[in-house]
């Protein structure tokens, strides 16, 4: 749809999301797969949610920290998948301008949220390794809750700039977005207007959030290793790694994906290889988080025991 203006020219007020239209015959299957998928992130992260909850003896601040995490990988997850889900079964993939711009901002706030979180729970795998002793001290509860608030905040702030200045961008002719959601690149491309200020500002924000999370998330690593090093025991250097094994697992699938999607130049855009990389992170790594922080976490499988027998004691009265 366009709205003509005073000076004859066209700009788009709605555009069509152009989703998997290459793969037409596997809109049904892709339907039914994604369906699949969104109801086991949903159920895998909130069964993390509820066990941490329930369980008092996971209220220490790496499990406040992945209770986060769990309320994330829903909340970005279902900033994309319900829609997309609506545009394969009604095959209306009609999106207007305003809810592309919000669903854009929408996925940036999660996103930045995720990359300042993990390199938060980074450095508390840092100091309960390399500094045991302090750690009661340097990651109280009240800091705990200091730091998740703060987390929240600055990810909220940090998107706003760049939407506006896509927000006051003109949109004229092309109105297909070869995506399956909003995202910024493929936003950009449309515009007929001049993006060289908005690139820059992608780039600054980038610096200053995406790397310096990922040099202090980079940094705690390589303390942490060398830390377990020192450790003469092959059984004591194994059981200490294992702390921080998964997130370290976490870090390596969000930042292999993102630093392909967003940390290179806007001339080596490819939708197909975008759609890829960007099912990778808004499906696969909330879909793997709970299994990976769960899998061989004792404390969580207690937990998840107990949570088990509290549901299935209140469903038997």
């Amino acid at each position: 749809m366009y709205k003509v203006t005073a000076r004859n020219e066209s700009h788009v007020t709605q555009f069509t999301v152009l989703c998997f239209s290459d793969l037409p015959h596997l809109q049904v299957p892709l339907f039914i797969i994604f369906l699949i998928i969104y109801l086991n992130i949903i159920f895998g992260n909130t069964a993390v949610l509820f066990a941490i909850v329930s369980d008092s003896h996971l209220h220490t601040p790496m499990y406040i920290f992945l209770s986060n995490l769990s309320v994330l990988d829903i909340s970005y997850t279902s900033t994309i998948l319900p829609n997309l889900l609506y545009m394969l079964s009604t095959q209306r993939k009609i999106i207007s301008l305003a809810s592309c711009i919000t669903q854009m901002y929408f996925f940036l706030f999660f996103a930045c949220t995720e990359m300042i979180l993990l390199a938060v729970m980074a450095y508390d795998r840092f100091v309960a390794i390399c500094h045991p002793l302090h750690y009661t001290l340097l990651m109280s509860r009240r800091t705990c809750l200091v730091v998740v608030i703060s987390v929240w905040i600055v990810a909220l702030l940090e998107p706003v700039s760049f939407t506006i200045l896509v927000a006051n961008l003109t949109f004229c002719s092309m109105n297909q977005i070869d995506h399956f959601f909003c995202d910024a690149t493929p936003l950009l491309k449309l515009s007929c207007s001049d993006t060289a200020h908005v690139n820059m500002t992608t780039y600054i924000l980038g610096a200053l959030v995406g790397m310096s999370t990922f040099m202090l998330t980079l940094v705690s690593y390589v303390y942490i290793i060398f830390n377990v090093l020192n450790i003469h025991s092959a059984i004591g250097r194994s059981k200490t790694f294992s702390t921080c094994g998964s997130h370290l697992t976490c870090v390596l699938l969000f930042y292999g994906t993102t630093l392909s999607l967003y940390m290179r130049p806007t001339s080596m855009y490819s939708p197909k290889q975008d759609k890829f990389f960007s099912l990778l992170y808004i499906i696969i790594i909330p879909l793997l988080n709970p299994v990976i922080y769960t899998l061989k976490n004792k404390q969580f499988k207690d937990a998840f025991k107990k949570l088990i027998k509290v549901l299935c004691y209140q469903n038997n009265n």
